[in-house]
């Protein structure tokens, strides 16, 4: 070969060699150049119609700054201690939230917790977010702790004041605050003025009221930069009526925004249709921008600091599996549920995906120690002094460390891509993601009967029965034991495509009779329950599918007018003993002027136990012991006074003997 020959051979060469870089070299950064190329993954995920790379892909990590005095550390997907920001930002993350409180802190200084976030921490965590490329929300909640539906208390320092001066001095805070932020360089996109404020906020409850002030903030940021989007934020779109007359009220009374935020936890708020549906109606009817400001989901069941969780737990659904993939499987449908209102969907928040455990579950004591120190944990007993009632009483560690888009280590998961992954989509092998196990309670006079299959669920979604067959010596034993909690172990003997044998528990609770008949309204027939009304409004008990404490159905009541009813029950033919009853029930909005009872009436006298509701999810059980029964009858009955908007659920009546 000539000497010409070789150098147009080793030409050639190099084109290719380039052409092969430059062609790999576009493929990775496919999502870069708007191409948008389905991706390999350990997670698979069916890439979101309707969104574009102008989309909100958010996260609110408001506790970081506090997270990493506590000497929490951050990882890349190589295992490499990284910056958490820019993290964020190279797994697809666009926008960052971070909360404001005026002032967070006791008469000595010490933080009430929660990330301690005061204006200074959204100055840090707003110049770290716009250093990676990522715009800020800054949500102020005007007041000096946590605000929600429950709790919109004002300011220590507004707390005696008129509503016109807290209007002036909401105003003065918000624009004050806003040009410090901006004095910093950082790049303010949105701001939300209050914080699920479902009703209240500043202390003030009239709608009059409220939209005054929120239109004060409003003037506020237009002030300051009339390309500053204005955010309102609400929850519990499941509520029926909720978001049609939240929208109603800020419509009639003027207020000055551009969108409507609201929080959707799927464990909670109901489902994705309907949270379409309510936030497509606020597009259309008002012509609004609508976005997710809050959501989040499990990835596992353990707890991570000692403190406990939020979820899972009784009375929630979860609708994916307690994994990555679930997880991510959550959050993509959120992304979707959004974008099908149509332009007006501007995308999705996820809630604090890295407040994670300061120290291990075993070492609770030390735990608590930097919780009270750098105010890491949800809140410390500092906090008592402002939320007597909450915080001075449950103060403690994270209560969402499972829920977390990084492990407990700081590692991050493969869940965290999901904010590129919805823009291309992403294949995984077929695995089996999880195994059903199974939880049967029976009275003790009855036979123990276990399912004979289990559902089997898939990685891609997929879902098969296979046969299972249970530990048959430890269901014997469990037989002989009586009222308790038991574990039976069983395992699949089927074999199907990419399922070898699994193995899974029954977990068997072993109840006392209950006497109750349709205990909680799960049957057809609900012919054993009976309402008396005591006003003229007859429309405020129904037994449906909303918000049950265990199966599918219970007992819900809500009005627009004042309610006074009674839900009961009789019951005949018992055995002459000594009973207990219980209920449990759930729900807000009852105001101090309410009249809540369980009630047991019986020939030797008349039992009562006085509770109020708490809040959403938070259930109540009422129990009153020591019923002497001679003649075989007794009522039992839920009695309930309270103003218009009350709202709640009854559920799992349980009337047992005691005596034996």
């Amino acid at each position: 070969m000539n000497m010409k020959s070789k150098v147009r051979l080793l030409m050639c060469g190099l084109i290719t060699s380039l052409c092969t870089t430059q062609v790999k070299f576009i493929e990775s950064n496919a999502i870069s150049v708007g191409q948008h190329m389905e991706v390999q993954s350990s997670i698979n995920v069916e890439k979101v119609e309707g969104i574009s790379d102008d989309t909100i892909k958010g996260v609110d990590i408001s506790s970081i700054v506090s997270l990493e005095d506590s000497g929490v550390k951050f990882y890349d997907f190589n295992n490499k201690e990284q910056d958490i920001f820019k993290t964020l930002s190279q797994s697809g993350v666009n926008y960052v939230r971070v909360r404001v409180w005026n002032n967070p802190y006791d008469k000595d200084g010490n933080g009430y917790g929660g990330g301690n976030n005061d204006l200074d921490k959204a100055i840090e965590i707003g110049k770290r977010a716009t250093a990676n490329n990522m715009k800020v929300l800054i949500d102020f909640h005007y007041s000096d702790f946590w605000a929600d539906p429950e709790k919109q208390k004002a300011p220590k320092e507004w707390q005696n004041y008129t509503i016109g001066e807290k209007e002036i001095a909401l105003y003065q805070y918000t624009k004050e605050s806003l040009e410090k932020l901006i004095s910093e360089g950082i790049d303010i996109g949105m701001v939300q003025i209050g914080n699920e404020t479902n009703g209240k906020f500043v202390g003030e409850s009239e709608w009059s009221k409220i939209s005054k002030l929120f239109n004060a903030g409003s003037k506020a940021v237009r002030e300051i930069d009339s390309n500053i989007l204005v955010a309102l934020h609400f929850t519990n779109p499941e509520k029926i009526g909720n978001y049609e007359n939240i929208s109603y009220q800020l419509s009639e009374n003027n207020v000055d925004y551009d969108v409507f935020a609201s929080s959707y936890y799927p464990f909670w708020h109901g489902t994705l249709d309907n949270l379409t549906t309510q936030l497509k109606k606020i597009a259309n009817n008002y012509g609004k921008k609508v976005m997710v400001a809050e959501t989040s989901y499990v990835y596992t069941n353990e707890d991570g600091d000692g403190h406990g969780n939020t979820s899972p737990a009784n009375g929630q659904t979860l609708d994916y599996p307690i994994s990555v993939q679930g997880q991510a499987t959550s959050v993509r449908n959120v992304f979707q549920a959004v974008a099908n209102v149509g332009e007006a969907g501007l995308g999705v928040f996820y809630w604090e995906p890295a407040w994670l455990p300061v120290g291990t579950s075993d070492n609770l004591e030390n735990n608590k120690v930097i919780w009270e120190k750098y105010g890491s944990g949800w809140a410390s007993s500092f906090a008592s002094e402002y939320d007597s009632e909450d915080a001075g009483k449950w103060y403690g560690g994270s209560a969402v460390d499972n829920q977390g888009l990084f492990d407990f280590n700081g590692k991050p998961l493969e869940s965290l891509n999901i904010f590129k992954y919805i823009m291309t989509g992403a294949t995984a092998p077929k695995a089996v993601e999880s195994i059903e196990n199974v939880e049967v309670t029976v009275n003790s006079y009855k036979e123990i009967k276990l399912p004979k299959t289990v559902t089997v669920k898939y990685n891609d979604g997929d879902e098969v029965e296979v046969e299972v067959k249970w530990a048959q010596n430890e269901l014997n034993a469990i037989k002989k034991k009586g009222v308790g909690i038991y574990e039976v172990n069983g395992i699949t003997s089927s074999k199907v495509k990419a399922l070898k044998k699994l193995s899974t528990k029954a977990i068997i609770n072993i109840v006392s009779k209950n006497y109750v008949i349709n205990p909680s309204f799960e049957d057809e027939d609900n012919s054993s329950w009976k309402t008396d009304y005591f006003s003229d409004n007859n429309g405020y008990v129904n037994i449906k599918w909303n918000d049950p404490k265990s199966g599918v159905k219970a007992a819900h009541f809500w009005s627009d007018e004042e309610m006074n009813f009674e839900i009961y029950q009789n019951i005949n033919e018992l055995e002459k003993g000594i009973y207990q009853l219980s209920a449990s029930i759930q729900g807000g909005d009852a105001g101090d002027s309410s009249i809540m009872k369980l009630i047991a009436e019986t020939k030797n006298g008349y039992y009562e136990k006085e509770f109020m509701v708490q809040g959403w999810a938070n259930w109540q059980t009422p129990v009153i012991s020591n019923i002497p029964i001679d003649d075989g009858i007794i009522k039992i009955s839920v009695q309930i006074k309270a103003p218009g908007g009350a709202w709640g659920t009854i559920d799992d009546f349980e009337l047992v003997r005691t005596d034996i």
